[in-house]
């Protein structure tokens, strides 16, 4: 390491947030970027630990101590080349990710002022496309054909890998352009599908070829098992958990993608019919789940113009602070988040069970819920919800349902199927899908090069 005593002497700094009243009049992405000083100054910080634990806690293995050395001492293209090493797209994971070396860095478990790995690697990525140092490879083909069924992190990063291995890979998605939840569910203030949109030029420059608007049902008539030698299916949890209660039918309530999906084709240019659109100009907004699609319908409801937004969730307040008591090191912690669209605006409640949805000639007015508690179950397993005071009535004209995604099911496949992402796992982190994306390129040569 250049400077091993840097992480004594300079503390961690965050890039922040665009102005809260200048971000939430559009869908430009909210974080900022540090200048190159502060960016390489951060990056001193890394300390190459005799036991990076971060190396262990990303799904991808990437080797942060390797490339934040490599980005202090200014040598940004070996920093990519480090990076891209491990990691195919650090342009999302850079924007997204939730940092899981970061809550495992000894800074972080010492001084809780954990190395700035999440926003060094989105900076390098970035010098790296602005600065040429992206390579377009042409590897030599090996004469055997892969489809990729699912255009999400997952697909795109086991056709990365394929093709880098001399594989001919078509990609197949049902959408008209390639993301997945990527481009489809995550806001533009999060990521900017021009970043989506520039990798995919690579893509498509290396060889990957993609077929977009193409439902496929893998039954027994399905052609595309013998059509390749192999298949890959990456088309995700595409089943909201739905919340059946009465007064359900009512207009105005809708799954969180009804309003995410629809708002990111809106500004790719896509036009709706005013009986089709979703929105939250002018409404109160109740969202139900407080996990990041729940944050994620706010800060799209404050951009359309909302009258409020109060976001509920059944299960308990998380503890405030950077460690969790009841889950500690090595496990992460489960801790309040408070993300850029919370500060925007927005009444968090918790413990919180949704009994009804009231309406009035058929258009959602309010919904009435219910104050809980959990008691420890004498038999184990989950605990027991209790009603706590009598039930009170939110008023909202516009319920958004995040309450995450149904794991699929399958079909016994024929041998040369692999099923990858959050279609094999349920819905995780893009990190861990391009995670099973990689290991599953892996498990497809094998079987290929049988």
């Amino acid at each position: 390491m250049g400077n091993p005593k840097a992480f004594l002497e300079i503390h961690r700094q965050e890039a922040g947030y665009r102005p809260l009243q200048d971000r939430i009049h559009d869908f430009s992405e909210v974080e900022q970027t540090l200048n190159t000083k502060e960016r390489k100054a951060q990056a001193s910080r890394c300390m190459d630990c005799g036991v990076p634990f971060c190396h262990w806690a990303c799904p991808l293995g990437n080797k942060p101590p390797e490339w934040n050395d490599a980005l202090y001492k200014g040598d940004w293209e070996l920093a990519y080349r480090l990076l891209n090493a491990t990691n195919p797209f650090p342009e999302f994971t850079g924007r997204i990710c939730p940092a899981l070396c970061e809550k495992s860095c000894i800074l972080n478990l010492i001084e809780h002022e954990p190395t700035t790995n999440r926003e060094d690697e989105c900076a390098i990525t970035e010098a790296a496309f602005r600065e040429g140092f992206i390579r377009i490879h042409h590897p030599e083909r090996n004469g055997k054909r892969v489809a990729v069924v699912g255009a999400g992190p997952a697909g795109l990063a086991a056709a990365h890998d394929l093709n880098l291995m001399g594989y001919t890979v078509t990609v197949f998605d049902k959408n008209e352009a390639a993301g997945g939840l990527l481009r489809y569910g995550i806001p533009n203030f999060k990521l900017n599908k021009t970043v989506i949109d520039r990798r995919l030029r690579v893509l498509e420059e290396e060889g990957i070829e993609f077929k977009y608007g193409q439902d496929i049902m893998f039954n027994d008539q399905c052609s595309m098992f013998n059509d390749y030698d192999a298949v890959v299916i990456a088309t995700g949890t595409p089943t909201a958990r739905d919340l059946k209660v009465p007064g359900r039918e009512l207009k105005g309530v809708h799954l969180a993608l009804d309003i995410l999906s629809q708002q990111n084709r809106i500004l790719a240019g896509m036009e709706f019919k005013k009986d089709e659109l979703v929105t939250a100009k002018g409404k109160d907004v109740l969202v139900i789940g407080g996990g990041d699609t729940g944050s994620d319908c706010i800060g799209t409801a404050h951009r359309q113009g909302c009258k409020s937004v109060t976001q509920i969730e059944i299960m308990p307040k998380p503890p405030v602070g950077p460690t969790d008591p009841n889950n500690p090191w090595p496990n992460y912690p489960r801790t309040l988040k408070t993300t850029s669209s919370h500060e925007e605006g927005c009444e968090r409640r918790w413990n919180i069970n949704t009994l009804e949805f009231l309406g009035k000639d058929g258009k959602l007015t309010g919904v009435k819920v219910q104050e809980i508690d959990w008691k420890p179950n004498p038999e184990g397993g989950r605990p027991i919800m209790v009603e706590k005071g009598k039930p009170e009535i939110i008023k909202a004209e516009l319920v958004l349902l995040a309450m995450g995604f149904l794991k699929p099911e399958h079909p016994q496949y024929p041998e040369n199927v692999f099923v990858c992402g959050d279609a094999a796992n349920g819905a995780s982190l893009v990190v861990r899908a391009m995670a099973s994306g990689k290991q599953t390129a892996l498990k497809v040569d094998k079987y290929l090069s049988r």
